[in-house]
This record gives C-alpha cells, structure tokens and sequence, in this order.
C-alpha cells in the first residue's frame, strides 16, 4: 500500500507570504473560485476540452501517454492579448530532455479562450504574482495536458524534478480518472527542504516561484484497465516569452 499526503492547502490570507517565503503556494478549488471571481461551474464547463488534445508527438523517451494543446498570451494588468500562435521553445539548461527545439502544438480551441473565465483566471493568477514580483506585462504559456496509461505507465514530467524558465508557474489539477501516483514534489532549488503531496480535487492549484524552487509529477498507473489524469500549466515570464530574448 503506497501512503499518500495531503496537499498543505493555503488560504487566500497566506498565498502571498507562502510565495515570498517558501517560493510556493497551494490552493483549494474554493480558493480559486474566490481569488477568480467565478464559479465553480465555470471551470467545470472548460473540462470537456481535455477530452480533445492531440498527441504529443515530441516525446523523446519514445512513449505515446501525452496529449497536449498550447497557446500563448500577454497579460498587461486588466488586458488579456492572445499572441499569435508560436512554438514552445525551452532551454537545454531547463529541459535536458526536449530543450533546445521548436515544439509546435495544437492550439487550444478558441471556444475555451473566448469564455470570460478563461481572460479572468490569467488575470488574477497575474495580480498575484506581481504582488511578489512587481513586473508587466506577463507572458503567459497556456498548456492542457493529458497523461495516460496507454503504455502501461504515464511520465507527466518525463524530464524529471526541473524548473521552467519562468518567474511563475501555476499547475491545475483538472481531473484523476482511474489512476494510482501522480504525486507532486517541490524542492528547494538551492536548499535541502522539500514537500511531497497529491493534489486530488479538481482545480485544486500548485503556484510555484520558478527561480526559488523546482518540482516535478511521479509517473501514474492505472486502477484497473486504463486511466488518465488532466492538468492545465500556465507559466508567467516577464520581458518576452522564452526564445525571444
């Protein structure tokens, strides 16, 4: 029997302090309902699209348990700005694994990044995050994930424990279907402290300060037959949107 933690869940009092001194906040679905000003059913309504990714086809260890789609904003106090549509590019140094090559995915459905939830959600996450780092506008990657048990296991960070090469990134629970692991770990990046726990309610949110800390996902297996388990990552990087600069 493998023990599973509990996520050390912040309230909305405490986010900002845990960020600027932990380099690391977590939130309740409640939470984020209250820090987005919309509701619940609101971010239950965006669920389906998941449902609808295309296959990562840039997988270097060879696997086919990761679907994904991508889209990239700007984000200037109250003003969302889609960007047009570019490749995901990371460092060698922040990927050892797919860093340093173009990865051009599939958007995310314009349906999804019409609804007012979608501009208001990025917005929040942004007043948040420049109350730690008084920076704008935010470049923002948007990225729908799923990992699956097709292969028998799911890597929903085949690169392992890293960071982003961003100032802030905010990790959503979407949904765990039928699946065992997928925890989440966070370690100091230049200390000994660490935090392990499994984040289980959808909406549930891990926001991460990229410069302080590094984390990554443990690989899922299935309960029985197949499973999955859905996030959304939303990585905010001052000055230019990595690859620009």
């Amino acid at each position: 029997m493998v023990a599973t933690f509990s996520a050390p869940f912040d309230s909305l009092e405490t986010v900002l302090p845990a960020l600027r001194e932990r380099g690391y906040a977590v939130l309740t679905p409640e939470s984020v309902v209250e820090l987005c000003g919309e509701p619940l059913a609101a971010f239950d309504a965006l669920k389906p699209s998941w449902d609808d990714l295309a296959p990562d086809n840039y997988l270097r260890d060879g696997g086919h348990y990761r679907r994904r789609r991508h889209s990239c904003f700007i984000v200037d106090g109250a003003e969302v700005t889609q960007a047009p549509r570019r490749a995901h590019w990371q460092s060698l140094d922040y990927n050892a694994l797919h860093g340093g090559m173009e990865r051009w995915f599939e958007p995310i459905h314009r349906e999804i990044v019409e609804r007012p939830i979608w501009a208001h959600l990025l917005q929040a996450l942004g007043n948040c995050f420049s109350a730690v780092k008084p920076k704008q506008p935010w470049y923002v990657e948007a990225h729908q994930f799923r990992i699956d048990t097709s292969d028998g296991i799911g890597r929903p960070t085949p690169e392992g424990a890293h960071r982003d090469g961003v100032d802030f990134v905010a990790v959503f629970l979407v949904g765990r279907h039928d699946i065992k692991g997928g925890e989440t770990r966070v370690f100091e990046a230049a200390g000994p402290n660490g935090q392990r726990f499994t984040l289980d309610a959808p909406w549930s949110v891990l926001l991460l300060d990229d410069t302080r800390v590094i984390h990554e996902s443990t690989p899922i297996q299935p309960l029985d037959g197949t499973g999955h388990r859905d996030t959304l990552v939303l990585t905010y990087r001052a000055g230019a949107f990595q690859g620009e600069d």
